[in-house]
């Protein structure tokens, strides 16, 4: 087993980004976090591989300044596996890619039926990962050394499938298509944060009454508070059914909330004054939240022969259409286009059935270019088939 060490000097690290610099043709990087162990989604190791310099695994946590690895490789392609989710962990220590190659978004776009790592590596170099620390706490110092091992060969072969990957979406004439996917993945602007987070409780619909929601947002917000403070994963604490069962229970006093069999999790009692204090808090605002917040969610299809059926002829006839374009792409449908955009246009849709019109409509809704070309004529032709279906006598004449 190759030994690989964790760079976490400085001296070490810019010996290494001067190497990296000296490297051949794109990155490979990685990220490591501690979800589900920790608050933050931080960095907890960086992985970066190229070729003629190798792979080197840098330390978040005790180097400060990441700007000279911004520098050494800031001007070359960026290979990820699943993109997304390492970008805002590396643009928290201000390292942001060029240009990017997602080696995941990449064989979903092949219509590769599995997409993972270990499953991409296999099968476009024949290579089999050994997958048993993807759900590690990498908060953890030190590093295991089959930790560090597993996280170098993350990025060791993505160079390799990177190339791969793309010589197939060259054959497949899919080179700009996943040219604006990617660019799509590097420009994404992040989710704003829900006005109620606190309402994403599991098992928040069981509790009635606005001043039950008002303590059970006051238990969440104590809860987020301590996580904060101890940056550890909120559900570590305690456990979403616990706050709300300590709701539900409606205990008269702490002794009887420590009393509450359901109210569990490793800071259940040890942190009983700061819980208590919430439902006492909770109990005394005077800001009640409603039952319900408005949303602009579109009701679940199965309800739209009813809310409006011209819609559920709409969705109902452009669904398959856009589908088996999909099959004739070889690539998941969601790829083509998200089930949620063609749900939206369906049930609001320009007032010119146009190609022109729907095409705008898609690209307001994140809509692609390609994407555009690919589905609005098909699904004009399957809007207009849709009423024409409607407007048609049941029987025939005799």
């Amino acid at each position: 087993m190759v030994e690989y060490n964790v760079i976490e000097d400085a001296e070490r690290f810019l010996a290494a980004c001067e190497t990296l610099a000296g490297g051949t043709g794109p990155v490979a990087v990685d990220v490591e976090r501690a979800s589900g162990f920790r608050y933050s989604q931080r960095a907890y190791l960086i992985q970066v591989f190229r070729r003629e310099a190798g792979v080197f695994l840098f330390d978040p946590s005790t180097i400060e300044d990441f700007s000279p690895l911004q520098k050494a490789i800031g001007d070359v392609e960026w290979v990820f596996h699943a993109a997304s989710q390492d970008l805002p962990s590396l643009r928290e220590r201000g390292l942001e890619p060029p240009r990017i190659f997602d080696t995941e978004l990449g064989a979903r776009l092949l219509g590769h039926e599995r997409v993972g790592l270990g499953a991409v590596v296999e099968q476009t170099l024949g290579i089999t990962l050994a997958k048993a620390h993807s759900a590690a706490d990498w908060s953890t110092r030190p590093l295991p050394a089959s930790w560090l091992e597993y996280a170098a060969l993350d990025v060791e072969h993505l160079i390799d499938v990177r190339d791969v990957l793309d010589a197939e979406l060259i054959e497949q004439g899919k080179t700009e298509i996943a040219r604006q996917e990617f660019q799509a993945v590097l420009d994404r602007e992040p989710k704003p944060p829900r006005d109620d987070p606190w309402r994403r409780l599991s098992g928040l619909h069981s509790v009635r009454g606005r001043r039950s929601l008002a303590v059970a947002r006051s238990l969440w917000q104590a809860r987020e508070d301590y996580a904060r403070e101890q940056d550890v994963a909120p559900g570590r604490l305690v456990p979403d059914r616990a706050l709300v069962a300590a709701v539900m229970a409606d205990p008269a006093t702490k002794q009887a909330l420590a009393g509450v069999k359901e109210f569990n999790g490793r800071a259940s009692r040890t942190q009983l004054d700061r819980w208590w204090n919430a439902i006492v808090a909770g109990r005394e605002a005077t800001d009640l939240p409603p039952d319900r917040v408005p949303s602009d969610t579109l009701p679940p299809p199965r309800a739209w022969v009813d809310r409006n059926p011209d819609a559920d002829q709409r969705l109902k006839a452009a669904r398959p259409a856009v589908e088996a374009r999909a099959e004739e792409l070889r690539m998941p449908t969601e790829n083509l286009l998200t089930p949620e955009t063609l749900r939206r246009v369906a049930w609001a849709p320009p007032a010119e059935l146009t190609v022109a019109a729907v095409g705008a409509a898609l690209a307001e809704l994140g809509a692609r270019p390609w994407q555009i070309e690919q589905t609005a004529q098909v699904i004009v032709d399957s809007f207009v088939d849709s009423v024409n279906d409607v407007d048609e006598p049941s029987g025939t004449d005799s």
